[in-house]
């Protein structure tokens, strides 16, 4: 019998604007701590639960810099006291006309003071277009989150944004706008991969993509509907809306997203053929019979999976190999090691082709990316945080 697939996060998005009433908060706590817990009983590994807001820098717009971050280090006590890890403040919406750029610095201000927030800049939608003169300050934030946090890690709880949406229940992407939710997002990469070994006697170098893309779907609308239909249950006994469930299938460490892919592939990520195979996967994600939010995309985190991160050691993969990938899959750039002398204008460059290729294929993509302080090209990250692997800087 196949194992349940772990649940990465349940995710509740809050009705209230900021400044968020305490009482809102911990009612979300309950909710969240309720619902995580019929997970268990029904057999689910529930990795975190969090909380998804409306965005911080539309809400306080007219709020000084100390009030603004009094408000963010209240709100961290409140986290702490509560036991909740992850609170997402939304994005900066640069292309909103009127927008002031210099509220950008703000953001530093505020990851560096705290452990529990997320933020992020949207660069791109689709309503407005991409604001050009907003790339540069944002790369900015990316340098000086590497040199004033520990370990840079305050970039693991930032990202730049494009065309994404509301209601994705993954961070640091996550923010919220309507009426108070629940979402889902699984850690799907066992699905597909079980779903492979299924049929792993019909697989062929000359197979029809196209039943690799039947299987995969098939096995999610299977074992993601009981997530589902249990999720849909919470939110109706608590008067909230289900959001969906994104079904990305989100690697974890040693629960890797490349053993399916190459065995789809034909040979190493990367080779002829994984083009094929992402593709396969991919459209399973978008067939699927079940309410979904977010992403819906194929995941390539370098430094959230073990075997990504050894292919990109062995140069299996670059960044413009998986900025290609992005045409056709998920996420991005994710989680991606550079040297901490990596220049600001060449991580602008990044961000302007992901911001670029989502305004494009209007789809949403973002950018989450690693100077790590104190290394250089050629040597290892040395990272302790859970959520991450090891891999060679290049």
């Amino acid at each position: 019998m196949p194992i349940l697939p772990p649940i990465r996060t349940i995710t509740f998005g809050i009705a209230e604007p900021h400044p968020i009433p305490a009482p809102a908060i911990e009612h979300a706590k309950t909710i969240l701590q309720h619902a995580s817990t019929r997970y268990s009983e029904e057999g689910y590994q529930v990795q975190t639960v969090r909380l998804s807001t409306q965005p911080i820098f539309t809400n306080l717009a007219g709020w000084s810099v100390g009030a603004l971050l009094s408000y963010v280090k209240e709100l961290q006590s409140l986290l702490d006291t509560l036991g909740l890890e992850f609170c997402s403040l939304g994005p900066a919406q640069v292309t909103q006309p009127g927008f002031p750029l210099d509220r950008l610095r703000l953001i530093v201000d505020v990851l560096a003071r705290t452990k529990a927030l997320s933020a992020t800049v949207q660069l791109a939608t689709v309503e407005h277009g991409l604001r050009y003169e907003a790339v540069m300050p944002t790369a900015d934030i990316i340098q000086q989150l590497a040199r004033e946090t520990p370990d840079g890690l305050g970039n693991f709880r930032f990202a730049m944004l494009a065309c994404v949406a509301p209601g994705c229940p993954f961070f640091p992407a996550a923010y919220h706008v309507g009426p108070a939710s629940l979402s889902i997002g699984l850690q799907g990469a066992s699905i597909v991969r079980e779903a492979l070994l299924e049929h792993e006697a019909e697989i062929t170098i000359g197979l029809d993509r196209r039943l690799i893309t039947q299987w995969i779907c098939d096995s999610l609308n299977e074992r993601a509907a009981p997530i589902v239909a249990l999720g849909q249950q919470l939110a109706q006994e608590h008067g909230l809306l289900f959001g969906g469930i994104d079904l990305s299938p989100a690697p974890l460490g040693e629960d890797s997203i490349v053993p399916p892919l190459e065995f789809c592939a034909g040979g190493p990520l990367g080779t002829p053929g994984t083009v094929a195979a992402i593709a396969a996967v991919t459209a399973a994600l978008k067939r699927t019979t079940l309410p979904t939010c977010g992403y819906c995309g194929l995941m390539l985190p370098i430094l959230e999976d073990a075997m990504l991160g050894q292919r990109w050691e062995e140069d299996d993969l670059n960044v413009h190999q998986l900025l290609f990938y992005s045409s056709l899959c998920g996420t991005g750039l994710d989680t991606i090691p550079l040297a901490s002398s990596h220049p600001v204008r060449e991580i602008a460059h990044l961000l302007l082709d992901v911001a670029t290729l989502a305004l494009r294929l209007q789809k949403p993509l973002s950018a989450r990316l690693l100077p790590v302080a104190g290394k250089q090209i050629g040597e290892r990250t040395t990272f302790t945080l859970p959520y991450l692997t090891n891999t060679r800087i290049k």
